[in-house]
């Protein structure tokens, strides 16, 4: 399960890195990639873990451990 969060956490990474480059687009747009990325680290999780419920589970811990450092470290920039 460590090696879905490292691998989720690049993955999350690409998410954040697109998002940037893509400042200027509409919302909806931004929230569609969101979703291409999650099924991006879902199957990626799927495919290691082997089991959709743990998949998801460490899909989402990954999701909100990222979010939390991603969050804390704009915080502290600005």
């Amino acid at each position: 399960m460590y090696v879905v969060i490292i691998i989720q956490f690049m993955i999350w990474s690409g998410y954040t890195l697109t998002e940037w480059l893509s400042k200027h687009d509409q919302l909806i747009y931004n929230i569609l990639m969101f979703f291409v990325f999650f099924y991006i680290a879902i199957s990626t999780g799927n495919h290691i873990i082997r089991s959709p419920k743990k998949t998801m589970i460490v899909t989402l811990i990954s999701l909100m451990l990222y979010s939390s450092v991603h969050f804390t470290m704009t915080f502290l920039v600005y």
